[in-house]
């Protein structure tokens, strides 16, 4: 089975899996492949979601994170499934100006949301990674149509982080007739929605904030999670995962009941990894970079895991081995190996990513092929 993340910013799952196979052919002939590419609710979900289980895309121009209009879409699968990406809407990547979260709106967000619900799809599924907005999930709440107003009762209008400090009750009459869909948030991070390890601190540097920024925001978010506790009777400020996507998680579970879910576990079960998986006698996976943190909920842990309780060994290709991939191998992965293996600048190194990605391949597979002819003496199979 060859089942990657992305190497985000050279190779997207399916060139990976190509590269893999016609690597492993040179070694390995007859050989069967499972095909899937996959993704952990990041950019490239829905796209990874359609090629494993087909479906439709339906495009709609949203508002975009600097509210200026954008191309976005999103994906059908099994016909009643929508899955929503963040990045596609209100993504860093679609930022033309200077960075300010100050100033960005996950509007474009609730834009697709909407329209998921306006046509009916029992179930959604919101990958929420890769977003360029510090706005509590603002913005997405306002395209969803809850009225937000001041403390003159006027109403807010502009649906960014500046606004939160500013809202002092809110109508939320009109989401009662979503109140039955099954929505559900592909997350991966355990970060509360305010404090020392919430939305803002930990994530707000990377979307441009500085110091007085991320004081100004933080205190927006404590001052919106107050409001809406006061409002709604219930708490979810502290809950893992509500500080995801800039607050977007705690805006969809505090008013639409949204489950969060690990992307990659919900990934896995989609595409039907462990039936695909059962008739495989290796696995290999892969991603940009392994470190310390891919432990926590990442693709290559998350397929190691299960392929260890099915007991198919797991191997795994990484643009870069960091400080701490050893923990990798407690869980499932039997071996990692970089695709860099020389020092060089990072312009350089995406220069040359093709082509060092299949020398690493073909040097994983001869090693591969070495071991099963040691074990196989007599025979040289």
């Amino acid at each position: 089975m060859l089942i990657p993340d992305s190497f985000k910013g050279t190779m997207d799952s399916s060139e990976v899996i190509q590269r893999l196979e016609k690597s492993a052919k040179k070694y390995f002939n007859p050989c069967e492949f499972v095909k899937i590419p996959i993704a952990d609710g990041g950019e490239g979900t829905v796209s990874c979601l359609l090629t494993a289980c087909g479906g439709d895309i339906i495009k709609k121009t949203v508002t975009g994170p600097e509210r200026e209009p954008v191309d976005a879409s999103y994906g059908i699968i099994h016909s009643d499934t929508a899955v929503i990406e963040m990045a596609a809407a209100s993504g860093i990547t679609l930022l033309t100006k200077p960075k300010n979260p100050l100033h960005t709106t996950s509007y474009g967000t609730g834009e697709l949301i909407l329209d998921a619900l306006n046509r009916g799809f029992s179930k959604i599924i919101i990958a929420i990674g890769g977003s360029a907005t510090n706005d509590g999930g603002l913005g997405a709440l306002a395209a969803l149509g809850v009225k937000f107003f001041d403390d003159s009762n006027r109403p807010i209008t502009s649906f960014t982080g500046a606004d939160l400090s500013s809202i002092h009750d809110f109508d939320a009459s009109a989401l009662g007739a979503y109140q039955n869909r099954d929505i559900y948030i592909m997350c991966d991070v355990s970060n509360p929605l305010t404090g020392e390890f919430g939305a803002t601190f930990v994530y707000g540097s990377q979307k441009g904030a500085d110091d007085e920024m991320l004081q100004t925001l933080e205190e927006g978010m404590i001052h919106f999670a107050k409001v809406v506790k006061q409002k709604l009777g219930i708490s979810h400020e502290n809950d893992p995962g509500a500080g995801a996507a800039g607050g977007l998680g705690f805006a969809l579970k505090s008013f639409l009941k949204a489950k969060m879910t690990s992307g990659i576990e919900m990934s896995l079960d989609i595409v039907e990894f462990d039936q695909k998986a059962v008739s495989c006698d290796l696995i290999v996976t892969g991603e940009g970079s392994v470190n310390a943190q891919s432990v926590f909920g990442k693709v290559p842990i998350g397929i190691a895991r299960r392929a260890k309780r099915l007991n198919i060994p797991v191997i795994a290709i990484a643009g870069s081995i960091m400080d701490g991939a050893e923990q990798l191998y407690e869980h499932g992965i039997v071996s990692i190996s970089p695709v860099i293996c020389r020092a060089m600048d990072i312009e350089q190194a995406l220069a040359n990513s093709g082509e060092m990605f299949d020398k690493a391949a073909d040097r994983m597979f001869r090693l591969l092929s070495v071991g099963i002819q040691m074990g196989s003496p007599n025979t040289g199979k």
